[in-house]
C-alpha cells in the first residue's frame, strides 16, 4: 500500500529531511513513486484525492494472514493492511454491520476521536487488537492519521520524496529509490496526526520519541524510539 501527501497535508518530519540532509542520495518525485508503484503491482488501484494526496494499493504478493484492503466513507479515506483478533467485539462497540471489515471499523473509530474530543486518541488505536498498519485521510478536514500495531508485525515506512511529498508504504525498496535516506520505519506502537501534535506513542503515551541518527551503511537515515519503551520480538 503507498499514500503520499503533499506540503499542503503534512509538513515533512524534521528527522527525516536531517537524515536526508546529512548523507545526500538520489531521490524521485511523488509522482514518479506512485507510477513505480503501478508499474510494480498488478492490477494496482490508484486513487487521487483532491490535488495533494494520492493513495494506492494491491493484492499482489499480500499475506493472506495480512492482507491489504481499501475503503471511503463520509470523505474518509482508508488504506489497512493486517487483521484485527477483536473486530468482533469493536463491531459491536461502534454499532457496526456483521460484515463491516477493517477498513469500516477503522474509519468509524477515527470519526469518534474526530468528533468526541478530548477523547484520547491512544485510547481508540490502544483498543485494537491484531497486526497492522493504516493510512487514514479525512478529505473534509485535510487531516492525516497514521498508526502501526504495538509489535510492528506490519511493516509500514515513512520518507519524503524529491518534492516535498511524505510518503508511506509497507514496501521499503520502493520508498528507497524515491527518498533516499530520508527514509525510516515506522515506529511500532505509534500514530502520526496532523491534528493531534505530530507522532504519538499509545502505548506510552507520556513518553517522547526520539530520532537517532542510522549508520551510513543502513538503508534509512534515521530511527524512531520511545524512550522508556520495551521492545517486543515477534
Amino acid at each position: 500500500m503507498l499514500g503520499i501527501f503533499s506540503g499542503a497535508i503534512v509538513s515533512p518530519p524534521e528527522e527525516l529531511v536531517a537524515a536526508g540532509s546529512r548523507t545526500p542520495s538520489p531521490k524521485t518525485t511523488g509522482a514518479t513513486l506512485v507510477n513505480r508503484f503501478v508499474d510494480k503491482n498488478p492490477s494496482a488501484v490508484s486513487v487521487q484525492v483532491g490535488d495533494f494526496v494520492q493513495l494506492a494499493y494491491s493484492h499482489h504478493n499480500e499475506s493472506p494472514l495480512r492482507p491489504r484492503s481499501f475503503g471511503a466513507k463520509d470523505e474518509i479515506f482508508c488504506l489497512f493492511q493486517g487483521s484485527l483478533d477483536n473486530l468482533g467485539s469493536l463491531k459491536q462497540q461502534y454499532g457496526l454491520a456483521k460484515n463491516a471489515n477493517e477498513v469500516l471499523l477503522v474509519i468509524e473509530a477515527y470519526k469518534t476521536l474526530r468528533d468526541r474530543a478530548p477523547y484520547p486518541a491512544n485510547h481508540v488505536v490502544a483498543h485494537l487488537s491484531g497486526d497492522f498498519a493504516f493510512v487514514v485521510f479525512d478529505k473534509s478536514t485535510s487531516t492525516l492519521f497514521v498508526a502501526s500495531d504495538q509489535v510492528g508485525k506490519v511493516p509500514l515506512y515513512w520518507g519524503i520524496t524529491a518534492d516535498g511529498y511524505v510518503a508511506f508504504a509497507d514496501d521499503v525498496e520502493l520508498l528507497k529509490g524515491a527518498c533516499g535516506k530520508s527514509l525510516a520505519s515506522f515506529p511500532q506502537g505509534c500514530y502520526y496526526s496532523t491534528a493531534l501534535g505530530g507522532l504519538r506513542s499509545f502505548e506510552n503515551p507520556k513518553n517522547k520519541i526520539t530520532a537517532i541518527p542510522a549508520n551510513e551503511e543502513e538503508i534509512w537515515g534515521a530511527t524512531f524510539k520511545v524512550e522508556g519503551a520495551t521492545v517486543l520480538a515477534d
